[in-house]
């Protein structure tokens, strides 16, 4: 068999670069690579850029909470179904104070005290019942029927009226007089068809007129039915 070459002994290493130098040629090295790339490097530094603007000039996100709205349209005295209400989402500074987790069985069957336009909030204050009064703090509140019903279709739920009442049978005040002043219209029920049985009457028609609820002051109280039962009562808007 062939005999194999000898082995040479391997050499002695190389000497090492002095660090300067080898630090010399990383920089190089490093300079070369940023030249190289120096165009992806500025996108991504624009990018960056642009990024953190945006993020600068970007509002935080706003506080909401769900609510009870009017699904369409209703008008005064409607009664609400369950068909004429939904839940949406609004910011939390719409939501009036106190306003609990919304809950639509909470107003179906309930009236609304005056027209209500569809998305409205169905606030307790705008449906007929005792929270009504929460809106005449300090006042009373009670229903009063108007004469011209045609004149009742005028008014508005937060209209200030004065009340005038006329005494049909030419008495003393048939001129008319100022019974109330400042009065505020809290609801606008639905009018009675004509001819309906009056409330709490076994026989006879409803008497002509619409009914109004308006929070008036104590003291205008008695003055105001009496007229109310015994006259013509109508209104006039009051001067801002």
């Amino acid at each position: 068999m062939p005999r194999r070459p000898p082995t040479t002994p391997a050499g002695p290493a190389p000497p090492a670069l002095p660090w300067r130098l080898r630090l010399r040629r990383a920089r190089r090295t490093a300079r070369r690579v940023l030249l190289a790339r120096r165009r992806l490097l500025a996108a991504a530094l624009t990018g960056l850029a642009v990024l953190a603007a945006v993020r600068a000039v970007t509002p935080a996100p706003v506080p909401t909470a769900g609510v009870v709205v009017a699904a369409h349209d209703l008008p005064a005295g409607a009664t609400i179904g369950t068909d004429d209400v939904e839940v949406r989402t609004v910011a939390a500074t719409l939501v009036p104070p106190g306003t609990g987790p919304p809950d639509p069985g909470s107003v179906v069957g309930r009236v609304v005290a005056g027209p209500v336009g569809a998305g409205e909030l169905l606030a307790a204050t705008r449906l007929v019942g005792a929270d009504l009064a929460a809106a005449g703090p300090g006042r009373t509140t009670l229903p009063v029927r108007l004469a011209d019903a045609a004149a009742v279709d005028l008014l508005e739920v937060g209209d200030r009226v004065d009340l005038v009442a006329a005494d049909l049978q030419g008495g003393p005040d048939a001129s008319g007089s100022t019974v109330a002043t400042g009065v505020d219209v809290l609801a606008v029920p639905a009018p009675e068809a004509p001819g309906a049985p009056a409330a709490g009457a076994g026989v006879g028609a409803t008497p002509p007129g619409s009914l109004v609820v308006v929070a008036v002051d104590p003291e205008e109280v008695a003055a105001l039915t009496q007229a109310s039962a015994a006259g013509f009562v109508t209104f006039t808007w009051e001067a801002p």
